[in-house]
């Protein structure tokens, strides 16, 4: 990736092709192929010599670390409730494993607890509550 006057020399001499053609010509691409935008713009902001504000590069709010999890969901249209990615991912969740969900009224709490491989119970969904059909 050019940075400093290699930076500015090599997009002036580019400067009649489109913006993505000049970026991939000054190496700013990513290991997938996708033109990296936000870094050559940073690239080019400071090769003309202005200073960026230290929040932005120590992690502020465009600090490009993506999405952050908000600990907070809500309850979907349909019902549903979602635990996204970012969350199983910090508990260490694989998929395809099974989990008893245990609801407690009292305290509006949902807990998982991780079933072993034989646990998944006789109805096979999961949930181990082998009684669903039984009317007793």
């Amino acid at each position: 990736m050019l940075e400093g006057k290699a930076l500015l020399d090599r997009a002036r001499a580019l400067s009649n092709r489109p913006e993505d053609q000049i970026a991939r010509a000054c190496g700013y691409v990513g290991p997938s192929g996708r033109v990296l935008r936000k870094s050559f713009y940073r690239a080019l902001v400071l090769a003309k010599g202005y200073a960026l504000p230290v929040q932005a590069e120590a992690g502020g709010s465009s600090g490009g670390r993506g999405r952050q999890a908000e600990f907070r969901t809500r309850v979907h249209g349909n019902g549903n409730l979602l635990i996204g990615h970012a969350y199983t991912r910090l508990l260490g969740l694989e998929p395809g494993q099974t989990f008893r969900i245990d609801l407690h009224p009292e305290t509006g709490a949902i807990w998982l607890t991780r079933l072993e491989d034989g646990e998944a119970g006789e109805n096979g969904d999961g949930t181990g509550d082998s009684s669903a059909g039984d009317s007793d």
